[in-house]
């Protein structure tokens, strides 16, 4: 007798379910603040990019309906605010912010065969990663991206996100193209005194505005409940 497969959610290595807040420990003045133009630093950008940039007009984007250029998939992690993860089926989790009030969803198995049209959190396709102590984990440790005093991860999600809409990197106007491909690594980790961390490493690839891999790590840490979820609009001007 043949049993059909487990679904992901039944499968799952790791819980993401539940609120997360975000904990800015480093580009706090890339992430608190708005920086002005021109203030580009860290971000391996070509001289293509670096003229895109320097044209960037908060005013014309809100103007435009533009305003959440910065709130895409590339950039949502890295906005200060609050994440809700759900399942919405047994294949599909979800992911919603309060900053910019943008929903994403990550779909484990073959990606659409007929792609979809870009999109601010483009489509994404999932897989669970077994966990792999010399990999990355450790990497992330030894680059001094890891939150300190934390057990080793039972495994990640994998997502790997195309079909974007042309937005920014950072809220001055860093840019992204359409081609741009962003692949992300999701681990839950838990302190010795008892809470619970997510530590998401992205990693953007677009040969148009940057020069090489653009690598990230982000750390969220768990929520008992939804105090303080505030669903915000996106702003270009804050």
């Amino acid at each position: 007798m043949r049993f059909a497969p487990r679904p992901p959610r039944r499968t799952a290595p790791i819980d993401l379910t539940g609120y997360w807040v975000s904990v800015v420990s480093e580009d706090w003045r890339f992430r608190m603040l708005t920086p002005p133009k021109g203030s580009y630093a860290g971000v391996p950008m070509t001289p293509a990019a670096v003229s895109q940039a320097d044209t960037w007009d908060p005013a014309a984007d809100e103007r435009n309906g533009e305003q959440c250029r910065s709130y895409a998939a590339p950039a949502i992690m890295r906005v200060p605010g609050r994440l809700h993860l759900t399942w919405a089926d047994d294949n599909t989790l979800q992911l919603e912010t309060d900053a910019g009030m943008q929903k994403r969803l990550f779909r484990f198995g073959a990606a659409p065969a007929t792609p979809a049209e870009p999109s601010w959190q483009g489509t994404s396709t999932a897989s669970w990663e077994l966990p792999d102590p010399t990999g990355l984990f450790g990497l992330l440790n030894d680059l001094g991206f890891g939150v300190p005093n934390m057990n080793p991860p039972n495994g990640s999600l994998k997502v790997v996100t195309k079909g974007l809409r042309a937005g920014y990197l950072r809220k001055n106007g860093v840019p992204y193209s359409e081609n741009a491909v962003l692949t992300e690594y999701f681990d839950v980790v838990q302190n010795r005194d008892g809470t619970v961390w997510m530590v998401v490493m992205s990693i953007v690839e677009d040969p148009l505005y940057l020069r090489q891999p653009y690598v990230l790590s982000s750390q969220f840490k768990k929520q008992p409940d939804a105090a303080g979820w505030d669903p915000t609009p996106c702003s270009s001007t804050w």
